[in-house]
């Protein structure tokens, strides 16, 4: 194994950025190393690290793994998390892309 590692982005556009990364880390911070701040944070998730940038309209996400599966792992956990934060805005997933 060469120790590569599998990036994805996912971008949610929403005027409620900061709310919903604060609320991901929070929440994330119950189970797993977490650092945030308003504007960006870090979550250590079992299947990789994850990386969250809020700006006034977006919400960025970049997940890790060594593999697809635990790019697909990575990609569940915060979009069922973010569909139970964001069910205002009828959020249903990032359209994820690789890196």
């Amino acid at each position: 194994m060469t120790g590569k590692m599998y990036s994805e982005v996912g971008i949610f556009a929403t005027e409620n950025a900061s709310k919903y990364l604060q609320q991901l880390c929070k929440h994330f911070a119950h189970k797993v190393e977490v650092r945030y701040d308003a504007q960006s944070g870090e979550a250590a998730l079992p299947p990789g690290p994850v990386r969250l940038r809020a700006t006034a309209s977006e919400l960025r996400v970049e997940i890790c793994a060594p593999d697809e599966a635990g790019l697909k792992a990575a990609r569940h956990i915060v979009d069922v998390h973010l569909e139970r934060f964001a069910f205002r805005e009828a959020f249903k997933g990032m359209g994820w892309q690789a890196l």
